[in-house]
Formats: structure tokens, sequence, C-alpha cells
């Protein structure tokens, strides 16, 4: 306070405010002083000093300055101390508060009001606009002041800040804050300091049930001049603090966060609470979404809340940090709380996942053993806590401590632990739980012991020194490379097979001739053995473990049912696993007859089986990791006359072997056994450990680690009731706690790196057979019989008979398979349904079966996308056998696809399927869907799309293929267009890396649909029609046709023989192709003529371009047009064919002029050849490589090579130059440099103008025929892009040294050439002791004779030798 010498006259300082000659800011009036007057205590603030007996001009000095205009602008804070005020003085400051809206701040310090003041007050902040603060200290308004406050604030909408300090304000006025706390949205502060706490429930509650966004202060005042804070709320930190409210009020405030979205963390630490609260918090946790962060420590609630709050967590999934320090709960309220922390079976997921810290624990609650079981369950278990605390227990003991720790190392999420004040964490053997502990769990970063006996003992030093070395960085080796290496300890045999054949009894054999006993079978057991065999098949796989010594062989007993194949081609053994193969085929149709199988029936078997290992073995790289097969005859004791039964068999698989050469090894003995016979098979089961043996040395090293992995597997299903599955999870566990070299020894470790580690060798143990791995789904199968037969097995079974699949096109929803699956599973065979139920769940198994492709997925970004099971779907193939709505003008297509290597390989049913999902999913993603209908069967695609009806199908018992049938009223080319464009694709983008063959299926066949073995004839080779047409002179290309054999005797549908136009079974950009090629060809020749091309190209004309419309309007105009259009069309057609037939007058004026420098050429080689020492030796002679039916190849250029050739001679009868049927040649055993410098300018020449002159058609051309020689033969065995494709045999016969230089060289090299090979032939002929005539009628089926009429010399075969004796004279050498 100034004194009375700073004071100055209250009007004289009226009259400089009023005058502006003073900026004052802040006005503060002081009553009942001892003098008057006003002093200046800042540069923009002044105090008015009103004594007792001035009190009267106080309305005074508010009325002048609220008429001050000048000064109200500067005003910005008013405050008044020990005003007692009436209601003229309250009306004169309010009319004054209404027209000055620049005053923010109001502070009244212990005031006096009556009830119409604070109305009329009440009324002026309804209207005020400027108030943004205001304050009321000491002033008792109480209850009824408050009311006026609120329902002016109600309707206010800028005071942000409202202070009542020590005013009994009561419930009644509490409530009125509430309820314009409601109203008023633009609060931002409430501080309230009251004498009751009873004010605090209903104003928080209020800001909590409206969500506002205020800071909240409630004070409560004692007797004592002290003040308690009872609650506040901090807006920055979303945080709400209560300290004492009694269970009323804080079930009201808990009811208030129910659907609140503003508050994240809540303490209600030391508050009394009871049941009854916790009943309240449950629905509020169930409700509320924002809650992170809640501490209830030392609230004194018992069981009975702890089973509220642990319901609560169930649906809550927002809550990360619960602190329940210092309660009483026992150990019913532990094993509530921990329940959904919890995962009780490895189907059932963690109920909440969300929470991460917990802390409970109490001197006084007692945890018995169910709490202690419930700990341990959710420390194992839980895969979302970070931070868990136990503090301040009593009761529970070492060994107690000693369990936690050791399900702590199962965890690998837990980082902060902490047992504060726990008695039982102390002694030597607490001390070595916590560091094994810590060894196998490196994720751990602290532990607080703090009050612990370990702690005070100063024995937690080395715990300490284990966390920091569990942190520090490790150095990082190869991934693999510090594991050693060594050879498999295990070995496979899969037998494969007919159904039937006798494998399951086989390899039960088997097994008894490995076991300990060696006890011979007896006649009643071979018999009973023979009742079983012939009424239980194999469903699946069936898996038998045999050791011999340290070795373990486990026979893989596929199922031969055909609907079991599509399984066995995906769990086939990976290329280089140690595995081979028995091929088990009985000698009998049928094993309860005796009526033997036809020779081509077991060859047919055998040959399947061969390709089936092929197809899905890959082929080798290296010769020595070839599929080693050995072939199995069973039944061999029911054969009546086995020695020259055999040796057919033998003469039979001889064949094969060859044919099979270097994609199979087939061993060269045969067994025939009779199944049951331990004696019979024995000599089988000697061959076993020996190949077992050969195999392991074969194949590449595996890691040494996989053994230690396999027993610690084995362990871990004994102590787990023989579990077949595993989740990854728990594998990574166990090579955590039981496996150094798979353990992570530091958190700072390669993660990454370590699981990559760990799926290597998981990956090594599918490698061999040890179990199954699927990467996305997170299991490991263990036993592997029990999910090839038990699980497998009984899918495959489900068969084509349920109605809904078959409603529904061969699609299911995911919850109808589901359905199926699980009624097929729980109605199996007692007790192996609840096994497969209880290790794996059925949508794990319906995520299994599309990892595997038993089913897929229609769209796989859907998730609710229905699913394609094929082995559903009913076998109907042969029922429709006539075309839905053929007509007379109907054209009728068929492609034939199958590999290119269809001798060795073919398309698996697998294949099939995928390619009706794919071929679904591309109709329903085009844009004709609407008009489009799609229906499938087990083998078979229907489509009808754009007026085409087009059948796709997928056949034969042996030789998988796909055949594509169209039937429609539009043009050929249209048809064949639409396949390639739909069809053709999705079968090629299903075979990337396999080179398909496309045939062409005989007109006559598609239509009258004859079935698959009918037309097996019926087709032709589309590359060897084109090159059909490219070997015709271009006069008879358009008109040429294909002949079509009759079908086979004893069809159903007799067709005879008969042809087509080739023009009519290839499209028009196929046969314009054609032309190209045959342009290209001619171009190649006449480069190596030397001849200049003839600009002989022809513009296509305009009219040829432009397609007329197709669209016709319903009108009398529309159809006088369509006809126009129509008429349009039929001379596009003409056209069309006029263009074709234009081109190929071209070609034919191209090769006249080639053919004719051909013909010089080749009577200039014959000539020479003639002339050379009186053609004393033949000397068209040409050189095959290989000597079997199936790997002879005609040499068409010289290169070096240690592989034997064959010389072989031409006969040269004039006309009539062909190759010697049954000629047995010479060898050449070395080919050099020195003999490729001598004979490649002449072996060159001839072949390169002898395939030059088949490529366009030379030897059909009148007066050249007779001087090229009938290769056909040979040149069959040649690859069609050697002889039709024309580019690369060309360029590369155009790269040969030496052939350049003879082109252009004079006629005396060309000849020194000829002397040098006739020389070479000469000598080699000397060599092999066949220089005379004999010699070489014997080797070569040759005789030297002379022609009557000019004299000349030939060497010609035995047949002209006989028919031309008035022609020739024969002249012996």
């Amino acid at each position: 306070m100034a004194s009375n010498h700073d004071m100055r006259s209250i009007q004289q300082v009226l009259n400089e405010i009023l005058s502006d000659k003073l900026h004052i800011e802040s006005l503060s009036f002081h009553h009942f002083q001892p003098y008057d007057g006003c002093y200046q205590e800042t540069e923009t603030s002044m105090s008015f000093n009103l004594s007792v007996n001035n009190i009267s001009n106080f309305s005074h000095i508010l009325t002048a300055l609220a008429s001050g205009r000048e000064s109200q602008a500067f005003f910005r804070m008013l405050e008044f101390h020990r005003v007692e005020w009436t209601f003229q003085e309250q009306q004169i400051l309010c009319n004054w508060l209404k027209l000055n809206t620049c005053i923010n701040r109001v502070v009244f310090r212990k005031n006096n009001f009556g009830n119409r003041s604070l109305s009329e007050f009440s009324e002026m902040l309804k209207r005020n606009i400027g108030i943004k603060e205001l304050v009321f200290l000491e002033s008792g308004i109480g209850s009824v002041g408050v009311s006026f406050l609120a329902l002016g604030l109600s309707e206010n909408k800028t005071v942000e800040e409202l202070q009542i300090w020590d005013d009994s304000i009561g419930s009644k006025g509490a409530e009125d804050i509430s309820q314009m706390i409601e109203a008023n949205s633009k609060l931002k502060l409430l501080i309230i300091l009251d004498s009751e706490t009873i004010t605090a429930a209903p104003i928080i509650s209020a800001v909590l049930g409206r969500n506002r966004m205020m800071e909240l202060h409630v004070w409560n005042s004692t007797s004592k001049d002290k003040n308690h804070k009872i609650v506040e709320l901090v807006p920055e930190m979303n945080a709400l603090r209560a300290y004492k409210f009694d269970i009323a009020g804080a079930c009201r405030i808990t009811c208030a966060l129910g659907w609140n979205s503003t508050i994240k963390s809540l303490d209600m630490t030391g508050i009394q609470l009871k049941s009854r609260w916790a009943k309240e918090f449950q629905r509020v946790l169930e409700q509320n979404k924002s809650l992170k962060y809640v501490n209830l420590s030392r609230t004194k609630l018992k069981d009975k809340a702890a089973i509220y709050i642990a319901a609560a967590l169930f649906k809550n999934q927002c809550l990360e940090g619960l602190e329940l320090e210092g309660n009483l709960f026992g150990g019913v309220g532990i094993e509530h709380l921990l329940c959904p922390l919890s995962r009780f079976s490895m189907f059932y997921n963690q109920a909440n996942m969300t929470l991460k810290s917990l802390t409970f624990g109490s001197g006084k609650a007692k945890i018995n053993v169910s709490g202690m079981v419930a700990i341990t369950k959710m420390i194992a278990t839980n895969q979302s806590v970070t931070q868990l605390g136990i503090c301040n227990n009593k009761n529970l003991k070492c060994e107690d401590f000693i369990r936690i720790f050791k399900s702590i190392e199962a965890n690998s999420t837990l980082k902060y632990l902490s047992f504060r004040g726990c008695q039982g964490i102390e002694g030597k053997r607490m001390l070595e739980a916590i560091m094994d502990t810590l060894q196998v769990n490196p994720w751990i970063e602290d532990i607080d012991l703090t009050g612990t006996p370990l702690e005070n003992g100063r024995q937690t030093d080395e715990i300490y020194k284990k966390l920091r070395m569990n942190g520090r960085l490790i150095m990082e080796v190869d991934l693999l490379k510090d594991i050693p290496l060594t050879k498999p300890k295990c070995c496979r045999v899969f037998l494969c097979g007919q159904g039937s054949s006798g494998k399951s009894t086989l390899c039960g054999t088997i097994s008894q001739i490995f076991s300990s006993s060696k006890t011979q079978y007896t006649d009643h057991m071979r018999s009973l053995k023979s009742s079983v065999e012939q009424g239980v098949n194999t469903g699946g796989i069936r898996i038998k473990t045999l050791k011999d010594d340290d070795i373990k062989i486990s026979m893989w007993d596929l199922a031969g049912e055909n609907t079991f194949h599509v399984f066995h081609e995906l769990i086939f053994p990976a290329q280089g696993s140690p595995t081979f193969f028995l091929m088990v085929s009985s000698m009998f149709k049928k094993p309860t007859n005796r009526e033997p199988k036809q020779m081509h029936e077991i060859e047919e078997d055998i040959q399947y089986w061969l390709r089936f290992i092929i197809t899905n073995s890959k082929r080798a790289q290296s010769q020595s990791l070839l599929p080693n097969v050995t072939v199995v005859l069973t039944h061999f004791d029911k054969l009546m006359q086995p020695t020259e039964y055999l040796k057919q068999i033998a003469s039979c698989t001889n064949r094969l072997r060859e044919k099979f050469q270097g994609y199979v090894e087939l061993y060269p003995t045969l067994f025939a056994v009779d199944a049951r016979s331990s004696m019979s098979v024995s000599k089988l089961a000697c061959h076993m450990r020996t190949t077992s043996e050969t195999i392991r040395e074969r194949v590449p090293k595996v890691y040494g680690i996989c053994e230690e992995v396999q027993k610690v597997l084995c362990e871990w299903r004994s102590e787990n009731s023989n579990e077949p599955a595993m989740k990854w999870d728990e594998f990574c566990y166990m090579c955590q706690s039981r496996i150094e070299a798979l353990r992570i020894r530091s958190r700072r470790d390669n993660l990454e790196k370590m699981e990559a580690r760990r799926r290597a060798i998981v990956s090594s143990l599918q490698y061999l057979g040890e179990l199954i791995y699927f990467d996305e789904l997170g299991f490991l199968v263990l036993d592997c019989e029990w999910f090839c037969r038990d699980v497998i097995g009984l899918l495959m079974r489900m068969g084509g008979k349920q109605q809904n699949v078959a409603q529904t096109k061969g699609f299911i929803s995911r919850k109808e398979l589901e359905k199926l699956l699980r009624k097929c599973l729980e109605s199996w065979i007692p007790g192996a349904g609840l096994k497969t139920i209880k290790n794996i769940k059925v949508s794990d198994l319906i995520e299994m079966m599309v990892k595997l492709d038993l089913c897929y997925e229609q769209n796989p970004q859907d998730q609710h996308s229905e699913l394609l099971v094929p082995f559903l779907l009913e076998e109907k193939l042969g029922k429709l056998n006539k075309w839905i709505s053929p007509t007379l003008d109907s054209t009728y297509v068929g492609r034939h696809f199958e590999r290119d290597d269809s001798n060795h390989m073919f398309l698996t049913p697998g294949f099939f399927a995928r390619l009706q999902v794919n071929l679904h999913r591309k109709i329903l993603g085009s844009r004709q869907q609407h008009s489009a209908t799609y229906t499938l069967e087990r083998h078979l695609i229907l489509i009808n799309i754009n007026g085409v009806d087009i059948r796709i199908e997928y056949g034969g018992e042996y030789d998988q293929y796909v055949d594509v049938l169209a039937c429609s009223n539009k043009k050929v080319t249209e048809v064949i267009r639409l396949i390639q464009n739909l069809v053709v694709p999705s079968i090629l983008a299903l075979c990337r890396g396999v080179t398909l063959t496309e045939s062409i299926l005989r007109p006559k066949c598609v239509q009258e649909l004859m079935p698959p073995r009918d037309r097996k004839l019926q087709r032709v080779l589309l590359q060897q029609l084109k090159g059909a047409l490219l070997s015709l002179p271009a006069n008879d290309m358009y008109d040429y046709q294909h002949t079509w054999p009759p079908v086979a005797e004893g069809s159903i549908m007799g067709t005879p023989s008969g042809f087509d136009f080739a023009r009519h079974l290839l499209s028009e950009d196929e046969f314009n192709d054609v032309l190209q090629k045959r342009y290209h060809d001619l171009h190649r020749l006449a480069i190596e003529l030397a001849v200049p091309p003839a600009n002989n190209t022809h513009e296509p004309s305009p009219e040829a371009g432009v397609k007329p419309q197709s669209n016709v309007e319903p009108t009398t105009l529309g159809i006088a047009k369509g006809i126009e259009l129509v008429l349009q069309r039929l001379k596009f057609i003409e056209q069309e064919l006029k263009d074709i037939k234009h081109e190929i007058q071209g070609l034919r004026y191209y090769e006249h002029i080639l053919l004719c420098k051909l013909h010089c050429e080749i009577n200039n080689l014959a000539n020479f050849s003639m002339q050379l020492e009186e053609h004393r030796v033949p000397i068209m002679f040409y050189f095959v490589q290989g000597t079997g039916s199936y790997t002879r190849r005609l040499v068409t250029r010289m290169i070096s090579s240690i592989t034997p050739l064959r010389l072989h001679m031409l006969c040269e009868m004039r006309g009539e130059i062909h190759v010697v049927e049954d000629q047995l040649g010479c060898e050449v055993m070395k080919v050099d440099n020195k003999v490729i410098q001598q004979l490649a300018p002449y072996v060159n020449k001839f072949m390169k103008l002898l395939i030059l002159a088949l490529k366009i058609g030379a030897h059909f051309a009148v007066g050249l025929g007779e001087m090229i020689p009938d290769l056909s033969k040979e040149l069959a065995l040649v690859d069609s892009s050697v002889v039709y494709g024309a580019t690369a045999m060309v360029a590369g016969a155009l790269m040969i040294e030496g052939i350049g230089s003879s082109r252009q060289g004079s006629s005396s090299d060309i000849q020194q050439e000829f002397r040098v090979a006739q020389q070479w032939l000469k000598d080699f002929l000397q060599e092999q002791k066949c220089y005379r005539g004999k010699d070489i009628a014997e080797k070569f089926s040759l005789w030297r004779v002379r022609y009557r009429d000019n004299g000349q010399i030939a060497w010609i075969c035995r047949r002209h030798r006989e028919s031309r004796l008035n022609e020739i004279i024969e002249v012996p050498v």
C-alpha cells in the first residue's frame, strides 16, 4: 500500500484518465481504507482507495469511468477488494462491462454481494463478450451465488477461466456448475476451493461426460487452515488424478469415464474402493476406447474386484498399463486377473493383447497354489506384456520364484521385471535360477530386486553383469558357415505303384526283416495278410521307420488310387535328397484272380510311374543325382510259368532303361517277389541296404546339427503327449533353451539372421523327410504319417458326393468348407478325429490346403472369396457326349497340349486344378462375364463365351494332356484366336519353364466328341503340319490336304480315314506365318547361292485392310444395310483368298530362280564325285551320333567330340538316292581336329544344300527330285527347329569356316576339298579293312555298278541291283 505522501486526488486522476493523459490497463478498488486517494502501482495500473466516509463516491467513480469513451479501449482488468455492493453500484458496473469489450479479467476479493447484485451480474455475463477470466476470492457467494454465475456462464461464449476460492458452494452449487459445464464448451480452467469434498464429484463427472478439454483443480479446506487436493485434471497430459473421494463419488466419476475419449491416464492411488466400484469400473473398461493407463495401487481391492477387472480385460483392447500394487488379491483373484492375459491352447489366441504393463502384490495378500499356477501360465504363454511386477510379497517361497523364472525362459516379450520387496528372492538356488533364465532369455533388459534378501546380501552383481552382457553387440558370423557338414544318417524309400499292387504288404514284410526278431511269416500269417490286402487300400501315405545299425530308413507307402496322386506330387522329395524309389507292380490284373497282365499293361504301369517320378523330381544336373528306381514285381507265387514271363518283362524294362537314360537311374535287376514271404523279399531288403548306403554317399552333405535337433524334437514330443505338430514359436523356444548353436545370445544379436539360421535347419530336416514345415502358417508337422494318412488321406477320401459343392459348380465358401471338414473329421475312426481337432485347427487346415494347392482361392486378395476344392468335384467326364446347340454351319476346332518331352514327363493333375481356377478368375474379370457361363467337373471345364462353346478336358490314364475343343458358328480363325487369347495364355502361365507341344485334332473327332482313346491318333503336331507346308513347292501349299487315319477298330464311333485342307485346320494368322517363314527361307537360300533377292513384295490392297461393321439395326433400312454388310463381308473373304494366292504366286517365281541355281550346285557335286578315281568307293556318306532308337541323331556339322560317330553311305541310284535300310555302317571312334579339317568342307556343304532343299520342297520339284536323297528317317530325329525353323540351322551353316570360301573360291579349291574328303574315306575304310567290294557290301549293303547307257559308275543297294538288271552292269572292285 502506498503512503499518504504518494497519494493523489481521486478527481485529478479521473480527469487525467478521461482526458486520455494516462493509459491505464488495470484498475483496482480498495474499500474501508484509512484515507482516500489514488496511487499508481505500475505504468499501466492504478489503485483507488476509498475510506469509510467516502464510499458513497464509489458509484460516481464507476459512472465517470464508464462514461469515458476515450479510455474505454485501454482498460484490461478490474479488481475489487472488500466491496459491499449495492444494487445501484452493481448495475453501473454491469452496464460498464456490457459496453466495454476490452476488459477481459475481473477479480472480486472478499466482496459482499446481494442476491439482486448477483442476479444482475449473471444477466451481464449472458451478454458480455469481453471477459475471459473471472475470480471470486473469499467472497462468500455460496450456493445461491454459484447458481447465478452458472446461469450466466451457461450462455456466455468468452469466459475461459473461473476461480472460486474458499466459498462453501455446497452440493447444489456443484450440481449447478456441472450443468453449466454441460452447456458451456468455452471454459478452459476451473479452480474451486471448498470446505466440502462432495463438490468435486458432480463437477468432474460433468467434465468427463462431456469430453471437455478443461483443466480442473478441486481443493478441500479444513478447519486447521490446511488445503488438500481432491482431484486434478490436466488436459495437456490427458491425465486424471483423484486423491480423496468417498465410494459414491468414486462411482460417479468412474461412470462418467464410460464414453470419455479425452482421458488416457487414471490414477486413484490410495482411495478406499470396494467391489461395488469395481463392478462399475468393469463397464467403463468395456466401453472406453481411450484409457491407456490405470493406477489402482493401495485401494484395498479384494478378489471380487479382481474378477470384475479381469472380465473387463477380456473385452478391452486399449488399456496398456495396470498398477494394482498393495491390494488384497489372493490366489482366486490372481487366477482370474491373469486369465485374459494367458493362452491355454495353441488354437486359441490370448484374449487381451494390448496390456503391456502389469504390477500386483501385497504384503498382506496370500497367493495360493492356484494363483501360482496362473502366474507361471501367464508368463509362459503371454505375448504382449513387456513389464511385470510382483511387489512386496511375503508368502511366496524361493521354490515359487524359481518356477516363475523358469517360465520366463519361454517368454520373449518381457523386458522389465520387478520383484521389489519380495522376501522369497534369496539364496544360491535363486541366484542360479535367475542366471539360467538370463542365459536362455536375452530379451530381459532390467530386473528390479530392491528390498529383496538377494539385494540386501549384495549378491546381485552377477545378475546385473549378465544383463549388461545380454545387451552387448555380438560379432556376426556367416549364416551357417560355422556348422559342420556330415553325411546324412537317414534315407527315404518311396513305394510307388497302382492300387492293390501289394505295396503295403511288401512294406510290412520288409519291416519284419529289418526288425530284431527276424521271425519268418507263417502260412497262417500269409493267408491273413492276403485277406487284409484284398480288403484294405492305403489312404494317403503310410510311413514305416526301419533301423539298420545307426542308419534310419523310412519307407513311404504311396497310395495307388489316382485321387491321391495330386497330393503325392506335392510332397515329393527335393532334388538331391537321400531318396530312392521302389516301383511296385503286380503281375496280375487283380489280386483275387490268376489272370496275368499283358506285357503292354506292365510296360504302361512302369512307364507311368517313371514319368511321374521324373516330372516331380525335375531332371538332375548330375548323373550321380538322378532318381534311383528299382522295379519290384509282386504276386510271383501265383505265376505258373515264371521264366518266360519274366524274360519278357526284363526285355521290356531294358527298353525303358534305354528310353529313360539320362532321366532316371533304373536298376538293371528285376525283383519278382511274393510280398508276404520274408524269404522271397530278403534279397530286396539287402538291395535296399546297399542302395541306401550308395545314395547317402552320393547326395550332398547335411548340417551336423540336424541330428541333435531331431533328438530334441523327439524329446519334446514325449514330453507333450506325443503331439504331432508344434508351432514355430514353440520350436524357437526349444532352440533357445536346448540347442546352443541356435540360441540368441544377446538382445542386440541379429535376430533375422538367427531366424534364417533356424529356418535353414528346419528346411534341411524337411529335405531329409523328418518333418513337414509350413512357413506361412507357422507350424511344423513332426508326425509325417499322421499328416499324410490321417489328415490328407481323410480329406482326399471325401470324394465328390457333397451336394453343396456340386450346386456351386465346384466353389465353396470357407465357412461351408470348415463345416464339411469338421464333420468329416469327427465322423472318422473314434479317437482319430479328436486327435486331429486337438492338434490342428480347421482354419489352419484350409490354409494348409491352399498352401499345398489342394484347394485354390478364387480371389487371393479377398479373404472371404470362395474356394475351389478339385477333389470334391464330381467325375462326369463322358456323360455329356454331344454339343449343346450345334448347327449345320458350325465349325469345330480342337487343340491338344502336352509336354514337349511327353515320352518322359506329363502334365500333372495339380496343373489342371490350377487351370480351372485361373480361367474362372480370368473370365469373371473380363468384360464378357455377363454373357459367359463356366462349369467345372473333376477333369473338365465347360465355357460358353461370345457364342463359342469350349470344352477343356484333362485326360489319359497314362498320358496326361489337355484337349481344348470348340464349337461355334464363327470362322475357324475367330475361334482359334479366342482359344489363343483366353485359354492358351493360362496354360502357358502355369507351365513356366516347361515346353508344351500343340497339336491339331481332327475336326470330325471334335464334332462327334469321340472318347480320348479314339482320338489318340487323330491329331497332328502344329509344327509338323507347318513343316509339311514348308516342304512343299509354293504352288501346292494352298491345296495341301492332311490325311487322317481311320479310328482304331473296336471303337464305339467308327470313323473312316479322311482328309482336311491345311488352310481349314490352321487359322489365317498361322497360315500367314508359314508364308513368312517360306519367304525367310528363300531369302537365306538366295544369300547362300549368291542370287539377288527378287523384289516381289506385294502391298495389301486398300480393301483388304478395311473390315465391314457388324452392327445391324432392327429396321427396314437396317436390314437393307445388313444385306450390304454381308456382301461386303463376302467380298472381304474373297479378297483375303486372293491375297494368299497372290503371295503364293510370288513365292513360286522366287523358288524357280533358286531351284535352277540349286540344280547346278547339286549336279556339280554329284558329277565331281563320280570322277574321283573311277568311283572306287561310295562318296555320298553321312554321320549319325548314337546307336539307340531314342538317342540316334543326324550329324549336320562337324565339331570336335569324344562321342563316337557312325559312318553310313547312301544308295546312289540315279533318280532314287536314298538311305539304305538296316545298314550296319562303320563306327568312327575319334573325331579330332585333323578329321574335322578334312571332312568339314564336304559334310557341311552336302548337308547344308540337302536341308535347304528340304526346306523349299526341292525334292518334289520337277527335275530335281532325283538328286535329293530321302533322309526322312534320320531327319525325323532332328529337332524341328533344325529342319523347319530355318534360322538356327541355316545361320549355323553359313558361319561354318570354309563354306564361304568354297562358295567364292575357284573350282580347283572345291575339287581339292573333295579330294581330301575322298582320301580320308579311302584311308578310313582301309583301316577298317573294308576296301574291297565284298567288304563294302557287307557293311554298307552297296554294290559297285556301271550304267549301260552312259558308262557312269555308282554304288547302289540290293533292291536296285536286283530290279534294274537291264540298266546296269556290276563292276567288282
